[in-house]
């Protein structure tokens, strides 16, 4: 249990670096609810961990309600990352890197941290639970889903972001799913 935990810690600190020292400093996007929060920073100053939280709650109760080991399995990754996002953003001004090395660097941490939040069996929460309820209730492809929701936060954020840093995300959230896939590839 406690390895677990342990793991589950130390992917949601890589999330939270890869957000705080890549994405933020060029106003990238990740898909799902970490890029509505990332949208939420940009346009209105909000907290991105905070918002994740907030938005995730209807989520949550309806996950309680309709798939108790689904909610218990993602509700300690939800508070985690989202409080490590917003803990480190104090350090989104220790260096900026390239857009390129930034992109791929944060794709990497981001996805190395849910990698191994989805190997602890949690993960950030929001649209990938929705995604998951979705797919349980109507037999529908929840990597499809999960996609589907990440495309259409990040076609959502083109427009607070500009074109440049938009095709930068793009890169950026193919690395993350590259080392996500990498690290649960033998987890299923």
């Amino acid at each position: 249990m406690m390895r677990v935990f342990g793991i589950i810690v130390i992917g949601s600190v890589f999330v939270g670096l890869g957000i705080n020292l890549f994405f933020v400093p060029h106003h990238f996007l990740d898909g799902g609810m970490i890029g509505i929060g990332l949208i939420a920073h940009y346009w209105f100053g909000f907290k991105p961990g905070l918002t994740m939280i907030l938005l995730s709650v209807p989520l949550y109760v309806l996950a309680f309600f309709k798939d108790r080991s689904l909610f218990y399995n993602s509700i300690h990754g939800l508070w985690l990352s989202s409080l490590m996002i917003d803990f480190f953003y104090q350090w989104h001004t220790i260096f900026r890197l390239s857009p390129l090395v930034s992109a791929f660097l944060g794709g990497a941490f981001v996805g190395i941290g849910i990698g191994l939040m989805l190997r602890g069996n949690s993960a950030t929460g929001g649209s990938d639970l929705m995604a998951q309820l979705i797919g349980k209730s109507f037999g529908w492809n929840v990597g499809k889903l999960i996609f589907l929701f990440d495309s259409i936060v990040l076609l959502a954020g083109w427009s607070v972001i500009g074109t440049e840093s938009f095709l930068y995300s793009l890169l950026a959230v193919s690395t993350v799913g590259f080392f996500t896939t990498i690290l649960t590839h033998h987890n299923h």
